[in-house]
């Protein structure tokens, strides 16, 4: 009995020790002598922390237009890292969303704040398929004028993870 309390104890030990070690970061090489860490710098949370006013449109009449948070608004022009799932729009482009084909915007499940449009870098347009978790790097756009564009973008994007 005296040998089952100090193997049960240990093994507490040892569970305890490897809960409490911090997690692992990946990191990339590269040609130059820095390494770059691979974490989400923008969040779907972030995104969807967005409001609308209600405005005329020459076209549409009254419409719903973003207003883009103060912290986004930093992000303008700046690099970001993003994951999400691809859906494809058509046959020349994608957007990256945050939930999966049947849950996205289309389908009435979500807001437009859940949905970003991608421009990869030089023009490409790789193979995806929907639904594939891929993170991307890019330059972050907003649009909170332009009734048929996206709200957000990422563009010159490059797929880091999820190929």
């Amino acid at each position: 009995m005296h040998n089952y309390s100090k193997f049960f104890i240990a093994l507490l030990v040892a569970v305890s020790f490897f809960s409490f070690q911090k997690p692992e970061v990946k990191t990339v090489s590269s040609n130059k002598s820095t390494n770059a860490v691979l974490a989400d710098t923008l969040t779907w949370t972030l995104l969807g922390k967005i409001d609308y006013n209600k405005k005329a449109d020459k076209v549409y009449g009254e419409v719903m237009f973003p207003v883009i948070n103060p912290k986004l608004k930093t992000k303008q022009g700046k690099p970001i890292v993003i994951s999400g799932f691809i859906i494809p729009i058509d046959n020349k482009s994608y957007a990256l969303s945050k939930n999966v084909f049947a849950a996205c915007f289309f389908c009435g499940k979500s807001g437009p704040e859940t949905i970003m449009g991608i421009k990869f870098k030089g023009g490409a347009f790789p193979k995806l398929k929907t639904d594939q978790y891929v993170t991307l790097t890019g330059t972050f756009r907003y649009n909170h004028n332009d009734v048929e564009d996206w709200i957000y973008h990422i563009e010159n994007a490059v797929i880091t993870a999820g190929k």
